[in-house]
């Protein structure tokens, strides 16, 4: 049984702008992970000399993207992460909502992986 976790990251950058990086193979690429293939819904992500592929299961543009890995796990279809755009309607701050499942003695190391992308991705936009 994995833990559901969700992270909040203020983000510097458009709605719009922050979606293309959650959702276009080419800006994974320059944040998610080394290199991003898609054909349909299936995304193949790749990290050095590893690589695991995933469903986008879920989308809204300019709002939320959801996959799923697609793991031999019995139970894999329980789990998913997703990356929701979130705008303060009185300030118009701009969050990424980050939403994972982890082993619970992975818990730390998971949490860990998504500030280390995230910190990537806020590189990239200019938001660091």
């Amino acid at each position: 049984m994995k833990d559901h976790f969700e992270i909040e990251f203020v983000i510097k950058s458009s709605p719009q702008l922050l979606y293309q990086y959650l959702f276009t193979p080419s800006g994974l690429s320059e944040w998610f992970a080394d290199n991003v293939n898609s054909r349909s819904e299936k995304y193949q992500f790749f990290w050095d000399d590893s690589s695991e592929e995933a469903m986008l299961i879920k989308n809204k543009q300019n709002d939320f993207v959801r996959f799923q890995w697609l793991t031999y796990e019995d139970d894999f279809d329980k789990y998913y992460f997703e990356m929701r755009i979130q705008v303060d309607e009185i300030t118009k701050d701009v969050s990424l909502i980050v939403s994972d499942f982890a082993d619970q003695d992975e818990l730390e190391e998971s949490k860990m992986f998504w500030e280390n992308q995230i910190s990537n991705l806020k590189q990239v936009l200019g938001s660091a």
